[in-house]
């Protein structure tokens, strides 16, 4: 399909404010994006930031619960926020993560994880799984479900997702009921045929993902680690039920494809979607009706598997 109108607009846009997902200075790239204005998000029943013990200090997290309702407890999705493992925080993922809490109904927990190349590889991974360790054992006083918890992120943060999900497999905990991975980073690889056709022109380029990766990891054999690269598990058997959403015009689209192949041949229950010319970023992005149709498809999925 042609290059999706809005995502054209939006492309046209960034291209206008000089928007750059690398540069010389990591501190400098955060900066920029974060002064770039964010729509405003959904009213939600409450949002309430925290901190909660990681293996190198205090890990913030943002608390999303919906309106009160009647009910018990609410199952839980934590959230883990896209930008390389380099950028990104919780106040980039916020329009996002308040549709999901309205949509799926649930307590939404958003992970402002170490960044590299400050805190390399397994820093995020390994913050990742303590705070989805932590909504588990303490889900009774967020008024979560302990038996009805998803983990689920954007690019590096689909990433961190299906990396967190095999670290409870290994470790038989925390339970894990559904992984919403959206246009994740699977593989330390950039051969694909995607990453061919959308080298550069569509925001997320193959120099800025060696740009990641390179600010990531210590060294390149790292990227052989199943915990950087989920796609090199020998066994991803017994892994919870997964939304995989991919697109056309991504340098991720092949690899994050190929991951959701692998998990249906190994007996996984998987929904697959690529949503046809769109960019890597669209999701929940208010300028795409895309975005919004892709946060009701994940949203509809979790409320089903968590019910």
């Amino acid at each position: 399909m042609p290059l999706n109108p809005q995502a054209k607009a939006v492309l046209d846009i960034m291209a206008q404010m000089g928007v750059s997902l690398t540069g010389d200075d990591p501190q400098a790239v955060r900066d920029q994006l974060a002064s770039f204005p964010r729509p405003e998000g959904e009213v939600v029943g409450s949002v309430v930031d925290r901190t909660v013990p990681g293996p190198a200090g205090e890990i913030g997290i943002r608390i999303y619960t919906p309106a009160p309702h009647s009910g018990g407890t609410r199952a839980a999705l934590v959230w883990f926020h896209g930008g390389g493992w380099v950028i990104g925080n919780l106040d980039g993922a916020d329009y996002t993560c308040r549709a999901m809490t309205n949509r799926a109904n649930c307590v939404v927990v958003s992970v402002d994880y170490r960044l590299a190349p400050e805190a390399k590889f397994p820093a995020a991974a390994e913050d990742s799984y303590t705070v989805t360790k932590w909504v588990a054992d303490n889900a009774a006083s967020i008024g979560v479900d302990a038996h009805r918890i998803a983990v689920g992120g954007d690019s590096a943060g689909g990433n961190l997702a299906a990396v967190v999900a095999l670290m409870a497999k290994a470790s038989s905990e925390p339970a894990i009921g559904y992984q919403a991975l959206v246009y994740p980073v699977t593989n330390h690889s950039y051969e694909t045929a995607s990453y061919r056709e959308n080298a550069e022109g569509y925001l997320l380029t193959k120099e800025s993902m060696i740009w990641f990766w390179n600010h990531y990891l210590k060294t390149a054999a790292d990227g052989d680690d199943p915990m950087a690269s989920p796609m090199k598990a020998t066994d991803l058997s017994g892994l919870p039920p997964a939304i995989v959403i991919t697109a056309e015009f991504d340098p991720l689209r092949d690899e994050g494809e190929a991951y959701a192949s692998r998990l249906k041949q190994a007996g996984v229950a998987v929904e697959a979607t690529r949503y046809d010319g769109q960019i890597h970023g669209f999701y929940g992005n208010a300028a795409i009706d895309d975005g919004m149709k892709a946060i009701e498809q994940v949203s509809a999925g979790l409320k089903a598997a968590l019910a």
